[in-house]
Parts: structure tokens; sequence; C-alpha cells
């Protein structure tokens, strides 16, 4: 990107509120801006992101794995919120230094990739994957992000848009 390009949330809320509704069932987005239809697609989203698109493999293929990092470090949580990860990581008592990079992976992937809520629980399979570093290098990151960033767009401004019709 440019360095001369500034963001503008105005922008973004702008062209979102442009988006063409359809009934048809489509994991994209249009946009109506002027006389002119725009189209946000995986194409868009990967040349924009550069992430890897590909078939994503069930959560069932990372199996449990005994003495994994979840297991090690949280081992009285079924689940585990993003701001205690943060907490844990900021306190940095690690068995294995190779640990910290693992769960530095996940806490990325949520904070930085996803973008979630600090409240949002960390899935249980991204444990699992970092486990075999390998498989979280080769996962297709950009299919798993842009189906939550479509997810989010749609859902968001149609709780917004809600909200300002009962007004």
């Amino acid at each position: 990107m440019h360095r001369e390009i500034k963001f503008s949330g105005g922008v973004v809320h702008y062209l979102l509120l442009r988006e063409l509704h359809h009934t048809i069932p489509t994991d994209d987005m249009q946009f109506m801006l002027g006389n002119k239809l725009m189209r946000f697609s995986k194409v868009k989203f990967y040349l924009i992101t550069g992430l890897r698109f590909g078939v994503v493999p069930g959560t069932s293929v990372y199996v449990e794995v005994d003495n994994g990092i979840h297991q090690s470090y949280f081992p009285r949580a079924d689940e585990v919120s993003l701001k205690e990860m943060r907490v844990f990581l900021t306190l940095g008592e690690f068995q294995k230094a190779y640990d910290a990079v693992k769960l530095c992976l996940i806490y990325m992937l949520n904070w930085i990739l996803i973008e979630v809520d600090e409240r949002f629980k960390i899935l249980v399979w991204q444990f699992r994957m970092v486990k075999d570093l390998d498989a979280f290098d080769v996962f297709p990151y950009g299919a798993h992000v842009y189906r939550h960033s479509i997810y989010s767009f749609k859902h968001t401004l149609k709780e917004r848009r809600d909200g300002f019709e009962r007004r």
C-alpha cells in the first residue's frame, strides 16, 4: 500500500452502507458506487492480503494431543479467552521456549489476522494445530479469514441497521 494513503473508517462505513443485498447465496459482497457495480471477492481479498486459499480442513483432523500446550498451560480451562492468553503471555512463564512461540502464533492469529474481541474464546483446534508447525504454516488462512470477515461485515452492519430502524 502506498504510504500516503490513510485508512478512513468513515469511508469504509460509507462503502459498507452501499452494499447490494441479493437473494442468491454468495460469499462475496457487491456495492453500487455511483453507476458502477463494485465487487469484493476472494480473488480481491487474496490480491490485497496475499493469504493462502484452499480447502479448510475439518477441525477433527487435529486430534487431541497429550501434554499439548492447552493441557500444559491451561489444564483446568475448557475454554481460554484471548484476554486470558494475553495475560498469560505477559507473565512469560513457559516450560519450553518453543511453547512461547506456539502460544504467540495462536494469539497473533486471533488478534491480528481474524481480529476478534478479547472476550472471544480461542478455538481448541488452534491449540491442536500449533503442535504441528508444518500444518500451521500451510493452513489456508486466506479462506478462513475471508469467511470470517464476510460474516462479520454482513452481520455487524445488519445489527446496526436494524438498531437504527428501531429508533
